[in-house]
């Protein structure tokens, strides 16, 4: 059985990588990593999460996300193996310890006698190896520059990362512990703020310096990670419906709503970092400490990491991809993770799962069948290789999967029925493939 190259440590690649291992087949597991790292690279493990700790939704019966992870802990996700047992208090969320989540997985994959781990940048891409690029969407200028010549031009767009907050300095006698609605074990951090208050916040929003952006080639920002600025630019009132908003934050000290509230979120287990929700940015650091500050909970906050931006890149995979996540002019190589247009952590490692479980069928001579649509792994790989003229990033959501073949007026229950049906496809599919 020939070598399997993946290049990038990922998520996608980490994922594809244990799957692939685990089933005898070896692995060359290439990242630049620990000799190289991106501008928003902080350590030297795999599997590093550099945008949020929170992995979204665990709901399975109410959210796509939720429903994603199912199916994927179902088929035997490392990613999510590791985020359930390094989980921290998150409301219905499931967020994570980001240390004790990379040190997982990476431990996971330097105890697999199959996976060979390079440290190197890779800049050519041979089309008669098998290949998985998962190289991310901070793939460097080389290689990207090769994998132009396999797909054509790629689409790039700006992604912005929120500042980590101590807890310690942030003014509890002007916040207060709770989560929406009071769903979920009251986990996050409100920040409200009055009227006057958010006005003047947003005056020096709009005016504050940004950072200068270097290495790009258009400005281009995805709404998915919209840094909090150019939000602010869009309306007075766009935060307050936004990273901002108040609806469902009752005040213990009023017994009302604020005007505007900003959420802040556990980033590790002891409770000692807390992310800014919803406020990635480009500021100057200088400007994120004078700007922040206006919000009175954070009036004396000190920062474990300021907000950064750098680029994400993604390629046409509607052109050029099979529903397998394998090229359709070069069917040894493989993408997978947010280089193939899917949005957000757990989607890009679903996307190295599924891309390592067909290509084992392959490499065992076996007929590849690939997932049902009706499951949310499907119906992500449906989206991203279905004709799009206007092809943009997408993330898990009930929107993507096929109608049920009735007609359910309530909303809750037809997600219900969605996961329902998405489950027992799930359930049909492990057993073809023959997972235990």
């Amino acid at each position: 059985m020939q070598k399997v190259k993946i290049i990038g440590g990922g998520l996608a690649g980490a994922e594809a990588a244990y799957q692939l291992a685990k089933r005898g087949v070896k692995v060359a597991l290439y990242d630049i990593k620990p000799l190289q790292k991106t501008p928003a690279h902080k350590s030297d493990k795999y599997a590093e999460l550099v945008c949020s700790n929170s992995l979204k939704s665990n709901d399975v019966y109410g959210n796509a996300a939720g429903l994603l992870k199912e199916e994927m802990r179902l088929l035997g996700s490392l990613v999510i193996d590791a985020a359930d047992k390094t989980r921290v208090p998150a409301g219905n969320a499931l967020a994570v310890d980001r240390e004790k989540f990379a040190e997982y997985i990476t431990n996971k994959l330097k105890e697999e006698e199959n996976i060979e781990h390079i440290s190197e940048e890779v800049t050519d891409i041979d089309t008669d190896e098998y290949t998985i690029i998962a190289s991310g969407p901070l793939t460097t200028e080389k290689l990207s520059q090769n994998i132009k010549t396999l797909v054509g031009d790629g689409l790039s767009f700006y992604d912005a990362s929120a500042p980590i907050i101590e807890f310690d300095s942030i003014d509890m006698e002007n916040a207060f512990f709770g989560d929406r609605y009071d769903k979920g074990n009251g986990d996050h951090i409100n920040c409200p703020m009055n009227k006057e208050e958010y006005l003047a916040f947003m005056d020096a929003l709009r005016s504050a310096k940004r950072a200068e952006l270097h290495g790009f080639e258009n400005s281009a920002v995805f709404e998915g990670c919209m840094p909090v600025e150019v939000m602010a630019e869009r309306g007075l009132d766009t935060l307050r419906f936004g990273p901002l908003k108040p609806v469902g934050l009752t005040d213990p000290k009023t017994g009302r709503w604020a005007y505007a509230c900003l959420q802040l979120r556990k980033e590790d287990a002891d409770g000692i970092m807390y992310n800014m929700v919803g406020f990635q940015t480009n500021l100057l650091w200088g400007e994120q400490k004078r700007v922040f500050s206006l919000i009175p909970a954070l009036k004396n906050a000190e920062y474990f990491r300021y907000g950064v931006m750098h680029r994400n890149t993604f390629i046409n995979s509607p052109k050029v991809l099979n529903p397998d996540y394998s090229l359709k002019e070069h069917d040894k190589v493989y993408f997978a993770g947010q280089i193939t247009g899917v949005e957000g952590y757990v989607e890009s490692a679903a996307s190295g799962l599924m891309a390592a479980l067909y290509l084992s069928k392959k490499l065992n001579g076996e007929k590849v069948e690939t997932v049902s649509d009706k499951t949310v792994l499907g119906s992500l790989a449906k989206y991203i290789t279905t004709e799009n003229k206007d092809f943009q990033p997408m993330n898990a959501n009930f929107g993507i999967l096929p109608p049920m073949d009735r007609i359910i007026r309530d909303k809750a229950e037809r997600k219900r029925a969605q996961a329902e049906r998405s489950l027992a496809e799930i359930s049909r599919f492990k057993e073809d493939m023959e997972i235990e």
